[in-house]
Order: C-alpha cells, then structure tokens, then sequence
C-alpha cells in the first residue's frame, strides 16, 4: 500500500521547520456507422462491369498488365508451362513456392506481357480451348481491355480479406470473387490481388447456380469454436501478487550499512525521487518502529491526515523521517540509539521511511545494512 504524497509533503515542511531552526449489429465494413450515405456503392455496383471473361488460357487483359486463372490442380509452374514463360518468375512474382496447389479460379499475375488468344466458350474451363496466334489475323477475337481497368494490391504482413476490401471500399465477397480466394479468406504476405472499382462484380464461381450470388465467406475468427475455459466471476478477488522481502534477504555489502531497517517487513514501493522521496515498508498495525541509527529527534509534526511523522538528525548532516507511525514514544531534543522504539506502525499498513543530507532526499537502500 503506497503511502499518501500528503504524508510526503508533510515530511518535507518538517525539515523546512527543521532548516528554519537549523450500435448492437455487426457491420465488418463499417458502412453502416462512418458517414451513412458517404460509403454507398450501390449506384456503381448496378452500373458497374463485370470481370472480363478470360481467353482459353484462363488470361485476362487489362489496360494495366494481364493477370492469368488457375484451373483445378494447377500449380504455378503448370500455368507458366501453358502461358510458355519462366515458371520460377511467375511463381517469384506471387510470392508462391513453384509448385504451390492452387485453387481453381485462382488469379496469378503475370510479370510480363504475353499474347492473347482466342477468348474461351462459355462454360469451358481455361486452358482447355485451342490457342490462337492473335497476330495471324486474329486479334479480333482478343479480350480488349476496358476502362475500368482494376489496380494490384501486394499483401503486407498482418493484412486480411476484410481490411483490404475496407482500405479500397469494395466488398469483400468481390475481392474474393475477382481473385479466386479460398473459402477461409487465407492471404500470404507478398501475394498480389486484383482490386476491383468498387461494386465492379465478378462473374459468379462454379459452385453457385445461375442468378445466385457468392456465398459470404466465414470469418477466420468464426471458422471454429473458442476453446472451453473456467472464468473466475469478477466478484472474486484478484491473487495476491509476490513480494519480495528486501530487508530480509539485505546483506552488508548491500549499501554502505549506516542505518538498519526501521521495521521488519518488505519493502513494497521502492524510491523514485520526486514521485516517491523514499521507501514503503510493509507493517502491520501496532508493529514496532525503531530508530535506524544514533541521532536526535528534531522533529514531530503530523501530516494533513493527523499520522504523526518523526525526523531525527544524524551526523554529516544526515537526516531520517519515519512516517505512518501512531503511539510516538519520543519528544523533540530526545536523543535515540539505533534499534530504539520510536512509535508503532499506524492503521496505514506501512511505513515511509526516507533519508535525506539536508533536504535532498537520497535512496535510503543505499544506506541500509
């Protein structure tokens, strides 16, 4: 128990006298709080175009780079083989092992240009369709890039699914659609995501019937039940943290062993010059306080609670102040010995102790044995 800084300050107007003698539902985008009306991609969402359909490679074409999608159990060096590009580049690229499973659907983005070919028939996977050189005449049949051309994203350590979609304002079932994400949502740091213009949809996946949306993935932290755990009711008290008896386990060699502890107990706050001028000592009510060592009471005087505090001069100027005491068995001018009866330890359940050479107060460890 700290002692109160009263109880300092007073301790400190003695040895002037001394001197003077001497919302309840879950919204994960947060749309519904931050500026109603302000984050509202409705609009642009009906108006919106989709995400355009791939060539027979499963390559898309944007006006900023091309981007390529994984069939069922492809691996990024299986995708370089059909776009004909360096296998260990493009797995580089995505921050992927070389031969990484990916999902179907999954989006690799592509570190260099490469040809487009003739787009895939509805319904038909990609890669699966005859390629066609689109400069034999045929870059009719290329996808031709759109306006709406989306951005890349390379995933920082720490980032997921929903804190991307909220850092570009687009639907996290979009950022999943548009990059073929896993049903769990999992991201690595350094992948690269397609970012869409908000409300830009992709088109549905495989696993939904026509006029269906995209089911809504599970949050990580739904994905499985929270462990059994016993929680101990609040009303309960909270466990009595260590203490460690310093004044009993001091040796000589521990400060320079002119004063011996006022009272036996541990010390429980420690000196912090000008927060706490001294050291609390752990003493039970009635517990006796004796005088660190031989000097003269120079002073009794009592802090704004009405607790009595002691200040008994040393030599070399050196003065020590007990304080937290009730029952003072001293006057002012009485000479004491060390280990002699002061007092007793009040109601507080410590005692402050400090040592000062004139009024600057010192670390009283430093002079205890």
């Amino acid at each position: 128990m700290g002692i109160p800084r009263s109880r300092t300050g007073a301790a400190l107007l003695a040895l002037m006298a001394v001197g003077a003698c001497a919302n309840g539902s879950f919204d994960p985008d947060l749309r519904g709080i931050i500026g109603a009306g302000g984050l509202d991609t409705r609009g642009a969402a009906a108006q919106a175009a989709a995400r355009p359909a791939p060539d027979s490679r499963g390559v898309i074409t944007f006006q900023n780079g091309q981007v390529a999608l994984a069939n069922g159990g492809d691996t990024p060096a299986t995708v370089a083989a059909r776009l004909g590009i360096d296998a260990a580049r493009l797995a580089a690229h995505n921050a992927l092992p070389v031969d990484a499973p990916l999902n179907a659907g999954a989006v690799l983005v592509l570190p260099q240009a490469v040809a487009t070919a003739q787009a895939a028939a509805p319904g038909t996977a990609p890669g699966t369709a005859t390629v066609t050189d689109p400069f034999a005449g045929q870059a009719g049949n290329a996808t031709r890039a759109t306006d709406t051309a989306p951005r890349n994203h390379v995933v920082a350590k720490g980032e997921t699914a929903w804190s991307i979609a909220r850092k570009y304002d687009i639907s996290v079932q979009d950022l999943a659609s548009w990059n073929g994400l896993p049903a769990n949502m999992a991201l690595h740091p350094g992948q690269r995501l397609i970012i869409p213009k908000p409300g830009q949809n992709a088109p549905a996946s495989g696993n939904t019937r026509p006029g269906e949306g995209t089911p809504t993935p599970v949050p990580p932290s739904a994905a499985a039940p929270l462990p059994d755990e016993e929680t101990a009711p609040a009303s309960e008290p909270p466990p009595e943290a260590p203490r460690t008896d310093l004044g009993a386990t001091r040796t000589a060699a521990s400060g320079s062993g002119r004063f011996a502890m006022p009272v036996a107990g541990s010390i429980i706050r420690d000196y912090e010059k000008g927060k706490n001028d001294g050291i609390d000592i752990a003493a039970p009510v009635g517990t006796a306080v004796n005088a660190a060592g031989n000097g003269t009471v120079a002073a009794i005087t009592r802090d704004t609670e009405g607790t009595p505090i002691v200040v008994v001069r040393h030599d070399g100027d050196l003065m020590t102040v007990y304080a937290g005491l009730d029952d003072v068995s001293v006057a002012k001018g009485d000479s004491v010995q060390a280990g002699q009866g002061i007092g007793k330890a009040g109601s507080g359940g410590s005692v402050h102790f400090e040592v000062r050479n004139g009024f600057d107060s010192r670390d009283p460890t430093d002079y205890l044995n």
